[in-house]
């Protein structure tokens, strides 16, 4: 698969629950080995899509493929190409951190698998806590563990659902040096958060979530030119991405 190609593509994905629309119509596609944010306030339908495409869930119409396979006729096949943070990686509590991440990495068929245990449990500051039962851990250790086990092995797309939440500043920074890694060496990351500066510090391209729709879908550069232009006092300043979501929002609900 080449770089040009998507590596995730929906088209026209409806979702209701209990005739309570949640997805109204989505339209996407992430490059290969590209981070893509999705980013929408809580409830705005992000898990749903990520639980779409990871064969989680089905979708009531539209379509989505993920490494070039229907999720619904090929959810095997998906399942082969990807990680997620949360479900399929769900921590053992009767396990020891580090033999969740054995665990996985056997699953997985890696070479290794102690050393690629070792080499996480340092980076995301386990060590200590290695030999612990997971049962033990604090909710951010548990977080941490989660991260580190979705991101064994060599799965050509990522989906990572709010990865930071609840994880202190150090803990953040060190899953988003990890996740820029994993897209430079190829592998698409889909990342759902609330937190706009997540998404600007990672992602290649943003789109907004809102009443079922995405709404914008487009690059850092790209979103700050909706923004309008600001008033010239000393100096100019520079939109957030908080701002332009707020912006966004407010000229769809006056429209």
């Amino acid at each position: 698969m080449s770089h040009n190609e998507f590596a995730i593509s929906v088209q026209g994905l409806k979702k209701s629950y209990k005739n309570v629309p949640v997805l109204e119509g989505v339209d996407f596609q992430v490059k290969a080995g590209s981070i893509f944010a999705l980013l929408g306030s809580n409830g705005a339908g992000k898990t749903t899509i990520v639980k779409i495409l990871t064969t989680l869930l089905k979708q009531d119409s539209g379509h989505a493929t993920v490494n070039g396979f229907d999720v619904i006729s090929k959810p095997d096949n998906v399942r082969q190409s990807i990680s997620l943070t949360g479900q399929f990686a769900a921590v053992d509590e009767i396990l020891t951190g580090r033999e969740n991440l054995i665990m996985i990495a056997r699953l997985r068929h890696l070479n290794h698998p102690h050393e690629i245990a070792a080499g996480l449990l340092e980076r995301f500051g386990l060590t200590d806590a290695a030999d612990r039962r997971a049962a033990t851990y604090s909710g951010g250790m548990r977080r941490r563990l989660d991260i580190a086990m979705s991101l064994v092995g060599n799965s050509r797309v990522i989906f990572l659902d709010e990865p930071t939440t609840g994880l202190d500043p150090e803990a953040r920074m060190e899953v988003w040096k990890i996740i820029k890694e994993r897209a430079g060496s190829g592998t698409t990351v889909f990342l759902t958060t609330q937190y706009l500066e997540e998404a600007e510090q990672l992602a290649d391209k943003i789109a907004i979530l809102h009443n079922g729709r995405i709404i914008v879908n487009g690059t850092l550069a790209e979103l700050k030119q909706l923004f309008p232009p600001a008033k010239v006092e000393y100096i100019e300043k520079q939109p957030s991405l908080e701002d332009i979501f707020l912006t966004i929002i407010n000229k769809k609900t006056h429209a």
